[in-house]
């Protein structure tokens, strides 16, 4: 890339850097200290305002940059991801959003301890949001990493390294001195200036192709080197049967995991109402709809104007076919309007970034300080506050998901965030769901639903190709995988509610009726809710 290019992108990101950095020192200064302030923002933000903030939480730089890069490279299998993000929404909307909304204050954790033990249910669930959040973040770093290896023509891995370096520290400051309210804010902002860029890029790519979408389509295919395949499922995801079961698998994850990301939940208790919450709701999947109809065409765009071969030559996971093809869009290389499209592409691809790790930090942080701290904290020893926990524990969540981006750098960011979702839904959804709605549950249940599917989630992930034993692992000198999917979904997801149901027949301790009928009152009214 030109000078022109890099110093024209690092100018607008340090205007963003600069505008959100003023919001948080501005929050900073009227905060109350006040738990619920850092955690849910005072409960004070409207449908609207939080309806943005969901969308700018979940449109990520696995959104922008990898679903795009998925489908220039791999055509209809790449959609999968733009699919499944989207009809994940509707879980959340019919069985998730207001029943949470009533029956928590902050995290996960305080829906399900409603009416099991709350130590045992704390530790469990506290941990695997805290696992599901690092993963999710690991791929936000390798998005950051891939864009600044583009910016600076690739070469310099030192500056990939402190890119993600810089965006750990941002999201830690964010975190510590905005809380919930700053990161609300960063969101919206975000929310607005990726919808604009996404919709001016896909405008350019239709006129390019003077709307005609089958034009569009069939130069794809023909660029893609696999001819009217490229726009059949099968070239990702086909063939054998192993294959076959990653794309089930993949689904799986997609559709059910959004309804267990701390992140996401954490994000119904910034409002004041379970109603407030379901509007929020549809206005972020009107938002996150639009969105990702848009990056199938950029997808399709990029294989069509710069070419699978050359999305790949730049970066072998796809991770920067959006940035390429602004580039081409605004007139190619060393034009005018080339530089200036790649560099606000390439600036809103860091705000996207940004916003994303703050939120994802922020619950994480408070799943530490709220679930494990107060379960976990012995009485005759110092007390600290929670907010003052949160705050070294985003410092902590910071530090390893540096660590790890380091270490995965080379993977498709969208890809990585399957593996998260994967995880929350084998995880988190079961224990959610089994409390919102089985009479029965009991603490055991809980405690073994969690543990159940978080543990043969991740070992499942340790061993399979995605670690070790193929060149695009994050360990490709050895090979010690013993499970043939990329992605566990389909095993562990199971193996979640089963561990659930096991636990709860073989309990010892009777279900507690009077609390279980206490929170489904409280659930389906909100009497009583926070």
């Amino acid at each position: 890339m030109t000078g022109d290019h890099q110093t024209l992108a690092l100018v607008l990101f340090s205007v963003f850097v600069a505008v959100t950095l003023a919001i948080t020192t501005w929050v900073s200064r009227h905060r109350h200290g006040s738990a619920e302030e850092f955690y849910a923002g005072g409960r004070l933000f409207s449908p609207l305002e939080n309806g943005f903030a969901i969308a700018g939480d979940y449109m990520s730089a696995a959104s922008f940059l990898g679903i795009s890069g998925l489908i220039a490279l791999y055509g209809y299998d790449g959609m999968l991801y733009s699919v499944g993000f989207l009809v994940a929404w509707l879980v959340v909307l019919l069985l998730v959003a207001e029943l949470v909304r009533n029956c928590g204050r902050f995290t996960l954790a305080d829906v399900v301890a409603a009416r099991m033990a709350e130590r045992p249910v704390r530790i469990a669930a506290g941990t695997s949001s805290v696992a599901v959040s690092v993963l999710y973040l690991v791929a936000q770093m390798v998005g950051a990493g891939s864009l600044v290896a583009l910016l600076l023509g690739g070469s310099s891995e030192a500056a990939r390294s402190w890119t993600v370096i810089g965006v750990g520290a941002l999201m830690v400051i964010y975190v510590s001195l905005g809380g919930m309210r700053a990161t609300t804010w960063i969101q919206i902002v975000k929310a607005v200036l990726l919808m604009a860029g996404t919709i001016t890029l896909t405008v350019l790519v239709l006129l390019r192709f003077h709307g005609d979408v089958n034009s569009l389509l069939s130069t794809a295919a023909e660029r893609s080197g696999h001819g009217l395949d490229f726009l059949a499922p099968g070239l990702r995801y086909g063939g054998d049967w192993t294959a076959r079961l990653d794309f089930i698998s993949l689904g799986l994850a997609l559709v059910l995991g959004t309804a267990g990301l701390p992140h996401i939940l954490s994000r119904f208790y910034t409002v004041p109402t379970a109603r407030a919450a379901r509007r929020s709701v549809v206005w972020s999947i009107g938002l996150i709809g639009s969105f990702y109809l848009m990056t199938i065409v950029l997808g399709f765009g990029a294989a069509a104007l710069i070419g699978p071969d050359q999305v790949r030559a730049s970066n072998a996971s796809g991770n920067t076919a959006v940035p390429l093809l602004a580039l081409d869009l605004g007139g190619g290389a060393g034009s005018t309007g080339g530089t200036v499209l790649f560099a606000i592409v390439a600036a809103v691809a860091f705000a996207t970034i940004l916003a994303v790790v703050a939120g994802i930090t922020l619950a994480s942080s408070a799943s530490v300080a709220h679930d494990l701290y107060t379960s976990l904290r012995r009485r005759h020893t110092k007390q600290y506050s929670e907010v003052t926990v949160a705050r070294v524990a985003a410092a902590g969540i910071g530090a390893a998901a540096i660590g790890l981006g380091l270490l995965a750098r080379d993977l498709n960011v969208a890809f990585l965030v399957g593996l998260a979702f994967a995880v929350a839904a084998s995880a988190n959804l079961p224990v959610l769901l089994y409390s919102l709605f089985w009479r029965k549950f009991t603490t055991r249940g809980a405690v073994w639903s969690v543990y159940g599917g978080l543990i043969p989630a991740v070992l499942l992930v340790l061993a399979s190709p995605v670690v070790s034993g193929s060149p695009e692992s994050l360990f490709p000198g050895v090979d010690f995988h013993l499970f043939p999917l990329q992605n566990p979904g389909v095993v562990s997801i199971p193996l979640g509610f089963l561990a659930g149901w096991i636990g709860t027949v073989t309990s010892p301790e009777p279900p507690d009726e009077a609390r279980h009928a206490e929170t489904e009152v409280r659930a389906l009214t909100g009497a009583g809710a926070v």
